[in-house]
């Protein structure tokens, strides 16, 4: 053999050994974490993308305004759309991003960023389906935040224990499940980056230097937190709270005064950069208690450095005096403006808004109780008692957890929607209590305890049995819950994006396609200048996916045009023709389509989850905003109303109600399916297209005869002749 491929040979040998010298040093325990959370990292994103069973489609609504913002944005820049004016929305008017405060940027800057950074590196996929995709990543990754903060609290297992209850909590994966692209998907997992940040800032046992560093990183992602989601006033507000009651505990410390100041000043920084805030963020009520205990910070400073107990006097009245001459010198001069009618109806719920278009939205609405346990089963228990250990071993982030705890219960049961401020604590505090809870039986399975007495030590007499049949019961527990007999967290996963069911609540076999075909015929048959008149429900929907120009939709910032398109529906055909000429008449004319959704069954009866069940809020809030007197609703449980009476629990138009410009549209589209409907006659509306209204379930029977459930999207075109 030559000897130059010897010594090459050799060299390379000793090369090998020479890098295997550089080998990690990793403990079992390391390893073991990591593995168990990269596992519950991708449970958590597969658990989420189940809905792509049926198809890559956005859910839900706000969604699709979501994306649409996204879009401008890498198409046109990151700034954009401070001047942008969405003319193919609320015509005649448009819709401006930058006036009224009206979007959160913070989601769609994520999302676009994410984006480029993807096409640079030459990865093949749409901004659409990246965007269906975002959720389920950042469900994820929510996860894997709830560890750390987690293990802060009570160790290791107890992080790993958050993490996973964090990717099976149902109300979780509702709000981060592949479709849902809106604020809850970033919200989550910044709010539980900014506690754990800001907690570890105010740790006396780390550097000060480390300190600083962790405050302006828990500023910088408060600041993220109010640029993405309007619910980034309750980490303010829980850890204003927190910081008080650190001053009642006589906690003070310089370093918390330091680390308030950091991160609410940053943070408070960024977000009056943010369009929809302002500068008028600094001075709403939400925030005026920010600086009332940054104040109380400062006193604490000053009355700990002052040895005169005169001073000290002279100091806190001071303090008073500027802190109520303050308030009341913002509030002569106009700057204190009230509190938004929907957080006060959060804070007390029987304070509910009389808006009728607040009411007709089901997340809206108060969350009943049972709904939780059924969310979290068993773990309702071990919630409770992870209170009760946080206030057994009152530490700060005890105190933290404590408080998010117990107002997340309370803002849980106020509304529907704010579930999902439960979830990201639920996980920890129940991981809390149950690790509390067994860690005396893991320690009896490890070895025989004992028992002081005085100087002497009894041995216990209980086995080491029964320390693991309470672990083997507890397994137990946890598996029905999450495992058996239904999974609740499977069925909350395992559903289709709304639109993939013509938003019909069921689970059907294959995608339902009635509004996606209507929406790429659009696309694809109408002029681009085509306006279409629908209820406010189907407005993203339309221009986002059919891509033509709407009046209305899930935004509902102009009550007013809302309630002039129930009228619009509510009304005869002339007067609505007439009100559709009159009031929605723009640069490109009036709307030239009208559309309307109805489900039924294959029997003609009505079923109520299209516009059949809607038109009751479309006369509601057309009453209230714009034709006060002309619908009135009375008797037991409101059984009667302007437009007809319940009759055997089904409805009965009178003669009013079946003159309607909505009756007349749903009825002559059921027709087309059901030879057997009567239908008036149209004269100002001309069928424009329908959708294929196929069979979506099996609903019952009638007599030998298989009754199915329909839906059906009808366009027609409007005749100003």
């Amino acid at each position: 053999m030559d000897l130059r491929k010897l010594m090459s040979w050799g060299r390379l040998v000793d090369g090998l050994h020479t890098l295997s010298n550089f080998r990690f040093s990793v403990s079992r325990s390391t390893l073991l974490t990591v593995s168990a959370l990269t596992l519950i990292f991708f449970l958590a994103f597969f658990i989420r993308l189940l809905p792509i069973r049926w198809g890559l489609e956005l859910s839900e609504f706000d969604p699709y305004f979501q994306y649409r913002f996204t879009e401008k944005i890498v198409n046109d820049g990151y700034f954009d759309w401070l001047n942008w004016n969405d003319v193919n929305r609320w015509y005649p008017a448009g819709y401006e991003i930058n006036v009224g405060a009206r979007a959160f940027p913070g989601l769609p800057l994520t999302a676009a960023t994410l984006y480029n950074i993807l096409s640079a590196l030459g990865v093949p996929i749409s901004l659409y389906h990246f965007c269906v995709l975002f959720p389920a990543i950042f469900g994820a990754l929510a996860c894997v935040i709830a560890f750390f903060f987690g293990k802060d609290i009570g160790g290791k297992v107890v992080g790993l224990l958050s993490a996973f209850f964090l990717a099976l909590t149902p109300s979780h994966i509702s709000r981060t499940s592949a479709g849902f692209f809106d604020d809850e998907t970033v919200g989550i997992g910044a709010i539980l980056l900014f506690a754990f940040l800001f907690l570890r800032a105010l740790d006396q046992e780390r550097p000060r230097n480390h300190s600083i560093i962790y405050a302006i990183t828990a500023g910088l992602t408060l600041g993220y937190v109010t640029a993405s989601w309007g619910a980034a006033l309750y980490p303010i507000a829980m850890a204003t709270l927190f910081v008080f009651f650190l001053i009642l505990l006589r906690r003070y410390s310089r370093r918390l005064l330091t680390s308030y100041s950091i991160t609410f000043g940053l943070g408070l920084f960024l977000a009056i950069n943010v369009p929809k805030l302002s500068i008028k963020f600094l001075a709403s009520w939400s925030i005026l208690p920010v600086a009332g205990v940054f104040g109380l910070l400062c006193l604490s400073e000053i009355v700990r450095t002052m040895r005169s107990k005169k001073w000290r006097i002279i100091s806190v009245v001071g303090f008073i005096v500027i802190v109520v001459g303050g308030f009341l010198t913002l509030s002569y001069l106009g700057y204190i403006g009230p509190v938004a009618g929907k957080f006060v109806s959060v804070l007390d719920p029987t304070q509910r808004g009389t808006s009728e278009i607040y009411q007709s939205v089901q997340e809206h609405r108060l969350t009943a109780w049972g709904s939780i346990y059924y969310d979290y089963g068993i773990g309702v228990f071990f919630f409770a008692l992870g209170l009760f250990f946080a206030v057994r071993d009152m530490t700060n982030r005890n105190l933290y957890i404590l408080i998010f705890g117990l107002t997340a219960l309370y803002f849980a049961g106020s509304m529907v929607r704010l579930t999902i401020l439960l979830a990201s604590i639920f996980g920890i505090l129940m991981s809390l209590g149950i690790v509390s809870m067994l860690r005396p039986f893991v320690t009896l399975i490890k070895e025989t305890p004992k028992i002081s007495a005085g100087r002497k030590y009894i041995t216990g007499h209980v086995g080491k049995e029964f320390g693991g049949l309470v672990l083997i019961i507890m397994f137990v527990l946890l598996t029905v819950t999450y495992a058996f007999p239904s999974p609740r967290m499977y069925n909350h996963a395992y559903s289709p994006p709304t639109i993939l069911t013509a938003s019909v609540p069921i689970k059907p076999a294959e995608a339902v396609t009635e509004w996606t075909e209507m929406l790429s015929w659009m696309q694809i048959n109408l002029p681009e200048n085509a306006i279409i008149a629908s209820w406010w429900d189907y407005g993203y929907w339309i221009t986002v996916k059919g891509n033509r120009t709407s009046l209305a939709d899930n935004a509902t910032f102009n009550t007013t045009q809302i309630g002039l398109i129930g009228q619009v529906f509510m009304s005869n055909e002339t007067e609505a023709v007439r009100i559709l000429q009159e009031r929605f008449d723009g640069p490109r004319g009036p709307p030239t389509h009208i559309l309307v959704f109805t489900t039924f069954a294959s029997v003609g009866s009505d079923q109520g989850y299209g516009d059949e069940g809607k038109w009751r809020w479309m006369a509601r809030i057309a009453n209230q905003s714009v034709a006060q007197g002309f619908y009135k609703e009375w008797g037991d449980n409101m059984q009667y109303n302007t437009f007809g009476e319940v009759r055997d629990n089904q409805w009965v138009w009178n003669d009013l109600g079946m003159n309607t410009t909505i009756y007349k549209l749903m009825q002559n589209g059921k027709k087309r399916l059901v030879p057997s409907v009567e239908a008036p006659t149209l004269t100002q509306f001309k069928p424009a297209h329908f959708s294929p209204g196929k069979p979506v379930a099996a609903i019952g029977q009638a007599g030998d005869q298989t009754v199915y459930l329909h839906a059906l999207v009808c366009l027609y075109e409007i005749d100003y002749s």
